[in-house]
Parts: C-alpha cells; structure tokens; sequence
C-alpha cells in the first residue's frame, strides 16, 4: 500500500523546520542604496582557484544536505533518488528558502541544469542509476562538452571524434569554452563516430570521466582578466559503451535535449529586489538624469522588453517542469536576454560616459565595465545569435532551412568552416 503524497502546505511546513535547523533567516532585507556595500556587476564570476574551491566546498555540503532531506531533486523519479512530488512542491520549497542565507549553487548549474537532464533521457539504465543520484546529492560535478575551435554556433561540424574499440570508445580531439571543466568529475561530450554520415547524423554522445588519462584541462583568460572558461584535450579517453548518451549515431538529438535545457537556463529571468534594474535605477537618481527624457525612454524600453521576456521564459519553464521537453521557444528567451543586455549596456554607457572606461576610484562607475566587456560572451553561448534565429525561423515560424546548410552530403565531403549553421 502507497502513502498519500504529502500535501504542498505540509511539504512547506517540512521545508521551514529543515532551514530553521540547518540555514541561517535572512535580515529584513533593506532597500538598496546607491555608494553602499559592494559595485560589482559582472557578468561571470572571478575567483581565485582557492576561492572558488572554498566556494565549491560550500555548496556540495548545503546541496547534500538538501538532498539528504529530500529537497534537493524534488521533481525528480523515486528510482533515481529524487522525491517524486511535484513542480508546485519545488515552487514551495524554492520560496521558503528563499528567506534563508545558504550557499550558493551556481556550480551546479550546468550540470543539474542541462547535462542531468540529457542522462536522465538518454542515458542506460547503469548510467542513470551510477550519476544521477550522484550529481544531484553533488557528490560529483558535472559540465558540458560540446564547442570546438572550428565548430562553435555550427556544433553539427564538430571533429571530436569517437571510434569503437570492442565494449569502449576511444575519443580524441579538443573541446572549447567548457564551463568548470577545473572541477567537474563527468562531462557530457559530442563525437564524430561516423564520417560518411551527413554532418547532423554521424554524432554520438557519451559520459566521459574527466579524472580518466588522456584528459588535460587549460585555463582560457578573457577580455575581463578572469579564467571561467576552459579548453579540453582528449587523447584516447576511453569510455566504456554504457557511458554512451542514446543510440551510436544519434547524438544530435541528444545534444539538443542539452541545448534547450541550456537555453532555458541562459533565458531565465532575474527579478529580485537589488538585482541589475535596482542597481541601474539607483544610478539614474544618483546622477539626477530621472527626468531626462532620453534615459526615461531608454529605461521604459528595456524594462518593458525585460518583462516580456520573464514572462515568456517563466511559461516555458513551467511547461519544462509539469514534465515537458523544452522547445524551440527556448530560443527565443535566449535572443531576448542578449537583446536585453545590449540595452542595458548602452543606457549605462550613455550614463556614465568616460567613467565607464577610465577608473576613477568612483564608486559605482568602473565596475560596470566588467558587465560590458563579458556581455558580448553571452551572444555566442548556448548558441550564436544567427543560430537562435535559425531555429526560431525553421522550427516556430516554419520558414525554409538556410540554403547554405549542406545536409545530405557526406561529413568528411564538407570543407569544414564554410557553412552557416
């Protein structure tokens, strides 16, 4: 005989005892003032390797904590070590929290975000029993291995390649722009396994160990002077074949799985109370523009557009979590926030002018520049712009495919680099 599932007030009521025992209650949060506490608003994070261990440390004890009390993979199958309740559940859980200080899971993102999510759909029965627990109790780490130097916005051109060695895989080739490839203990990779496929159909995926000999991972420093990103090396990595992602030669599939997860989480809208419009807002009155009736348009323009765009990604986020795959509306999102970003560069240019690029130690004023110079990263992230409004093109508005994709010929017939998507 099954128990009843828990009701959601019930399951709120668990929820506030397990943080009134384990986290700290927020201090009535006060509202933000201009020139106090910290002027950091960059895109990326930038620590220290020591600091980012410290960090990494934090949040596997909080997650495993969570996990351990059941409110850590909430809407996730029994089988696999999650709860098994609902996304109105999560939405409890996620509200109380939210009145607590506890250690922040950004780490965790791309692993519980897009790459769990592929395993739980494509992996086998090992697999999914081997990781997902794993993951989401943070016991290991996981990141996403998809971009290469010739084969970026056009993943469908990558070279990596795998090649079947009995029961295992040995794959080599690089990877490019993994995010914390440094502390990540699994990786979800894209290979070449067949070249005399088209360039959509020879791809296969797989669960590569990152720990495994032939892997070396190096730091890739951008425009802001930080080292988020990295370049992956594979010399005959050896996969065993139930680490593969889906059927051999089906990876394209299983990498959209991944890049609508990805673009959902790109997409996801902010909408706290000292988030970038609060900070962006206190600037205008700081500087007495409020009245100025350019920056008053160029704020409405952006908020109104930033709205929408919350909007649009909260449905799709809710069709994702009552059990739905996501869509190519994903896509959309993503577009948005890039869009949304450009204008939220240019108002602050046009507010701060040559403080923007000169630091004059004025508080409020530099720091933005760490915003500027790592937006132009998320234009390619998760997908090129061009890309996005392919997608969107072909598969929402049913135009036809773009005349210069090659899609019939065979992959190693192609001069790599000559195509748009």
């Amino acid at each position: 005989m099954t128990s009843a599932p828990i009701s959601v007030e019930d399951f709120a009521a668990s929820a506030r005892k397990f943080l009134e025992a384990n986290a700290e209650r927020k201090q009535v949060k006060t509202k933000f003032t201009w020139g106090e506490g910290t002027d950091n608003v960059s895109m990326f994070e930038e620590r220290s390797r020591d600091a980012e261990a410290e960090m990494l440390a934090k949040a596997k004890d909080w997650q495993s904590k969570r996990f351990d009390a059941g409110f850590a993979w909430i809407t996730g199958p029994t089988e696999f070590g999650g709860s098994g309740l609902t996304p109105v559940h999560e939405r409890a859980y996620n509200a109380v929290e939210r009145e607590y200080r506890t250690a922040p899971l950004g780490a965790f993102q791309i692993g519980l975000g897009m790459v769990a999510p592929t395993i739980l759909a494509h992996a086998s029965d090992a697999a999914k029993a081997k990781y997902l627990k794993a993951m989401w109790r943070a016991d290991i780490v996981g990141c996403q291995l998809f971009s290469e130097p010739g084969a970026g916005s056009d993943l469908a051109s990558l070279q990596a390649k795998a090649e079947r060695d009995g029961d295992e895989w040995r794959i080599t080739g690089q990877k490019v722009w993994t995010s914390g490839a440094q502390f990540s203990d699994i990786g979800e990779i894209i290979c070449r396994t067949d070249a005399s496929l088209p360039k959509h159909k020879g791809l296969t995926g797989f669960i590569v160990d990152m720990h495994a000999p032939g892997v070396e991972i190096r730091p890739l420093r951008q425009m802001t002077g930080g080292a988020s990103f990295n370049e992956v090396f594979f010399n005959e990595v050896r996969v065993p074949d139930d680490h593969r992602l889906g059927d051999v030669n089906n990876g394209w599939n299983v990498a959209l799985t991944t890049l609508m997860n990805e673009r959902a989480s790109i997409g996801a809208a902010d909408s706290g109370e000292n988030n970038i419009h609060t900070r962006l807002v206190a600037m205008i009155r700081h500087y007495e523009l409020d009245k100025d009736p350019i920056v008053r348009d160029m704020l409405a323009d952006l908020y109104i557009n930033s709205r929408v765009a919350g909007f649009t990604s909260q449905r799709a986020t809710d069709k994702m979590r009552a059990g739905q795959l996501p869509g190519p509306e994903m896509s959309i999102g993503k577009m948005a926030l890039v869009n949304n970003q450009k204008r939220l560069n240019d108002l602050v240019a046009h507010i701060l002018g040559a403080k923007l690029v000169v630091d004059t130690g004025e508080w409020g004023t530099y720091a933005w520049s760490q915003l500027l110079l790592g937006a132009p990263g998320m234009r390619i992230a998760g997908g090129s712009d061009e890309v996005m409004r392919n997608i969107v093109g072909e598969r929402v508005l049913g135009l036809p495919k773009d005349v210069g994709i090659d899609s019939k010929s065979p992959f190693r017939d192609i001069k790599v680099g000559t195509q748009k998507g």
